[in-house]
């Protein structure tokens, strides 16, 4: 199996010559603007980070197409890309989860999550062993673990504020604090695990996700394009489940702030 790289000409989004650039950031801003205009006109409360994500996005992704030739012309630089990458998918990931406490938790559903599932495919021979192939399939595992303990973290801590007098209830009839929070907060985080299932189930009828048209694209078959998003989404949902459930653990523990065994909610 390769990850072939698409053709100019076959490119999804086309930025030949100067008019091609021009319409892609015409197109960059528009769409940022309106976001940023839709999320303050409907009081969302995020036009000021889609404008900061999408200039990061900007930012990041330039530098990543400027280093990338040299990242996967060495396993060592790979490996050191793929810690980065780590690193700031458990870092976002807390933040979210405790922006002014313990947030240095979340590496562990990350990196649990990706990394062994990684390691089988790597093991398995499916994915070949080359730099080429393994940052992108790597990648879209980390980002789907951040994701899933960042969605799970959320929900899990939101249902323990908004239901601590169930929580309570669970310590008055001789629950462990762990055993009640994750009485209350288990259901509500395995939400997290919702838009992968639909995605999965949808593939093809609803989206072509971006591993399955690129290979087309880069002039695989039908067959090995199928075969490459099959992996990827059965991997994904397995990462997510790992990262779902460590999540839960360390909420359930109070690891992202949550002092349960004094009954306080965060």
């Amino acid at each position: 199996m390769i990850l072939a790289t698409a053709r100019p000409a076959d490119a999804l989004v086309s930025v030949q010559g100067p008019g091609g650039l021009v319409r892609l950031v015409l197109v960059v801003v528009v769409c940022t603007g309106l976001a940023a205009a839709i999320n303050g006109w409907g009081h969302l409360g995020h036009g000021r980070d889609s404008l900061l994500a999408a200039l990061r996005a900007c930012l990041q992704l330039l530098g990543v197409g400027l280093l990338i030739a040299a990242v996967l012309g060495s396993w060592w630089l790979t490996l050191g890309f793929i810690t980065l990458m780590v690193s700031v998918a458990s870092v976002t990931a807390g933040r979210r989860l405790a922006p002014k406490g313990p947030w240095g938790f979340a590496i562990a559903p990350v990196v649990l999550g990706a990394v062994p599932v990684a390691g089988g495919l790597m093991l398995s021979g499916l994915i070949p062993h080359q730099t080429i192939a393994v940052v992108p399939i790597v990648g879209i595992l980390i980002g789907g673990a951040m994701t899933a303990t960042t969605l799970a973290g959320r929900r899990a801590l939101d249902a323990l504020r908004t239901r601590h007098g169930e929580y309570e209830a669970g310590l008055s009839i001789g629950l462990l604090p762990r055993d009640s929070a994750l009485l209350i907060a288990r259901e509500d985080a395995a939400l997290a695990l919702v838009p992968g299932l639909d995605q999965t189930r949808t593939v093809g009828l609803v989206t072509l996700p971006g591993a399955f048209v690129g290979m087309l694209l880069g002039g695989a078959s039908p067959l090995q394009a199928a075969a490459v998003q099959l992996v990827v989404l059965v991997a994904l949902l397995l990462v997510q489940s790992i990262a779902v459930l460590m999540t839960v653990e360390l909420v359930a523990g109070g690891r992202f702030g949550t002092r349960l065994n004094d009954h306080a909610t965060s």
